[in-house]
């Protein structure tokens, strides 16, 4: 294995997920987790990294991706969204591509990306206002099966799909109005269940209002790569229920819809 290029992809994970021991992510993020969520989620990460860093180094690359998000939250058992209560917010992270064949990749990930929903009646200007956002952060594991096709030269075309696994790290929960030209506005952080996933018929820390802290569901992502770039639309469809401690019905049509458009630069 070519170990500069080991060692290049572990220092740009160190710098896209705060690992140094100086990082304000690392400090202000990863302190608030619960240990013993951090040491389960830790055996779902170490895989997709023993993957992307001990494949052979003529087949592998890594791409720094970010971009914009486009989350929301389906209202309905058939999945439906409402437009309106489209939340814009973040990803960042690192991409793995494993070539497997001339056409085929396998693409495992580690991304920080926010998620929620908005709601809003009124506008600023009007002596009645009101807009509500829950904005959650997590931590996700995509991994993704992708198919390539030559364009001309070194551009290629792709599209492919697979799972994601995330779990909540962080979050905000913001209100702002005004009630009769009076301002008003409250901001707190999101309360997350510290639900264990090996145990199905049992989660703990649930309660109204809290969020379940895994989430999972499925990704679609296509795009074009050059030498150099890789540009890409993503989307994620959730399907665990948000709300936890729940079995209500109405609850279930709550999940995550996320729609991405990224740039990458490979390593």
């Amino acid at each position: 294995m070519n170990m500069s290029k080991v060692t290049v992809k572990i220092q740009w994970i160190n710098i896209v997920f705060g690992l140094n021991s100086g990082s304000i992510f690392a400090s202000n993020a990863f302190e608030n987790l619960n240990c013993t969520i951090m040491k389960k989620f830790v055996l779902l990460i170490l895989p997709s990294l023993f993957i992307l860093l001990n494949a052979n180094a003529q087949k592998t690359s890594a791409i720094l991706r970010g971009g914009l998000n486009l989350a929301n939250v389906s209202i309905t058992e058939s999945g439906r969204i409402d437009d309106a209560k489209t939340l814009t917010s973040f990803q960042v992270g690192i991409i793995g591509d494993i070539n497997l064949a001339d056409f085929i990749a396998l693409q495992p990930g580690l991304l920080v990306t926010g998620k929620g929903s908005k709601t809003q009646s009124g506008d600023p200007a009007d002596p009645n206002y009101f807009r509500a956002t829950t904005n959650p952060i997590y931590i996700e594991i995509p991994l993704t099966l992708v198919l390539k096709a030559p364009v001309g030269g070194d551009t290629k075309f792709f599209a492919g799909a697979g799972p994601y696994l995330a779990v909540g790290i962080a979050g905000k929960n913001k209100t702002e109005g005004k009630f009769l030209g009076a301002s008003f506005k409250n901001e707190n952080d999101i309360e997350w269940s510290d639900d264990d996933p090996s145990t199905f018929d049992f989660e703990e820390g649930a309660g109204f209002g809290i969020m379940k802290r895994f989430d999972y569901g499925l990704n679609g992502t296509a795009g074009v790569e050059t030498k150099n770039v890789v540009l890409s639309v993503n989307y994620g469809l959730g399907l665990a229920k948000l709300q936890s401690g729940s079995n209500s019905s109405e609850d279930d049509k709550n999940k995550h819809r996320v729609l991405s458009f990224t740039i990458g630069l490979k390593l």
